[in-house]
C-alpha cells in the first residue's frame, strides 16, 4: 500500500517535472522569437534611419529622365505668363485688374500644381526640378523689372531679389555640375513666392497705400533672407556629402 503510493507520488513529481521543463522550454522559444523579432525590428528602424538621416530629403525618391510631362508642362506655362500681364496692362491699365490678378493667381496655383502633378503621376524629372524654382525666378523678374519701370517697386528691392535668384541658381548649377542631377525646391521658396506674388500685387494695384506696402515689404524682405539661408544651409549640407533628391 505504502510503496503504491510512493510510486504513485513519484510518478506525479517526475511528469510534474517533464511538465516544468515543456514549459520552460516553450517559454524559452517565446522569448528566443520575441527578441527575434525585436533585434529584427530595431535593425530594420536603424536602418531606416541610416538611410534617412543621410539623405537631406528625409527619404529617396525616384527621379526620371523625362522631358514631355504634365508637370514640366506647368512650369513652363508660368515662366510665360508675364507676357499677357504687361501687355494687357500698357493696354488697358488697371482696368484689366481682375484679368491681371487671375493670371497672377495661377502662378502662384501653378507653383504648387507642377510638383503635385509629378508626385501623384510618378513624373518627379531632373529637368522638372530644374524648371520649377526657374519659371518662378523668370517670372518674378520680368514682373517686378515692369514694376520698378512703372515706378510701382523700389529699385534697391529688386536688385535684392536679383542678388538672391543669382546665388541659388548658382549653387544649382554647381551642384548639377559636380553631383550630376538638381536638388529639389524648399518649402520656404515656395512661401517665398507667395508672400512675394501678394506684395507685388498691392504695390502694383494699390499704390496709395503706403502703411500695407511697407508691411509687406519687409515681410517679403524678411521671408525672401530666411528662404536664403535654407537654401545656403542645404547647399553647405550637400556639400558635406548628404544624399539629396
Amino acid at each position: 500500500m505504502i510503496c503504491t503510493i510512493l510510486r504513485n507520488i513519484n510518478l506525479v513529481q517526475l511528469r510534474l517535472f517533464f511538465f516544468i521543463k515543456r514549459f520552460n522550454n516553450l517559454r524559452a522559444i517565446i522569448r528566443l522569437k520575441y527578441y527575434s523579432i525585436i533585434i529584427t525590428h530595431t535593425r530594420y528602424l536603424d536602418k531606416a534611419f541610416l538611410e534617412s538621416s543621410q539623405n537631406i530629403d528625409g527619404h529617396k525618391i525616384k527621379v526620371k529622365g523625362d522631358w514631355y510631362t504634365v508637370s514640366n508642362l506647368i512650369s513652363f506655362s508660368r515662366i510665360l505668363t508675364p507676357i499677357p500681364i504687361i501687355i494687357i496692362h500698357q493696354q488697358m491699365g488697371n482696368a484689366a485688374m481682375g484679368i491681371i490678378i487671375l493670371l497672377v493667381a495661377y502662378t502662384v496655383v501653378s507653383d504648387y500644381l507642377d510638383g503635385l502633378a509629378a508626385r501623384k503621376l510618378d513624373q518627379i524629372t531632373e529637368l522638372g526640378k530644374f524648371m520649377d524654382p526657374l519659371a518662378d525666378k523668370v517670372c518674378a523678374s520680368f514682373l517686378f523689372v515692369y514694376a520698378v519701370y512703372i515706378e510701382s517697386i523700389p529699385l534697391w528691392f529688386f536688385g535684392l531679389l536679383l542678388i538672391r535668384d543669382s546665388l541659388i541658381l548658382a549653387g544649382s548649377f554647381f551642384i548639377k555640375k559636380r553631383h550630376g542631377k538638381v536638388a529639389m525646391s524648399v518649402m520656404s521658396g515656395k512661401v517665398y513666392v507667395n508672400v512675394l506674388a501678394l506684395y507685388w500685387m498691392i504695390a502694383f494695384f494699390f499704390p496709395g497705400l503706403e502703411t500695407l506696402k511697407a508691411i509687406l515689404l519687409a515681410l517679403t524682405v524678411v521671408v525672401m533672407i530666411y528662404s536664403f539661408f535654407v537654401y545656403a544651409n542645404r547647399f553647405y549640407l550637400i556639400q558635406r556629402g548628404l544624399d539629396f533628391n
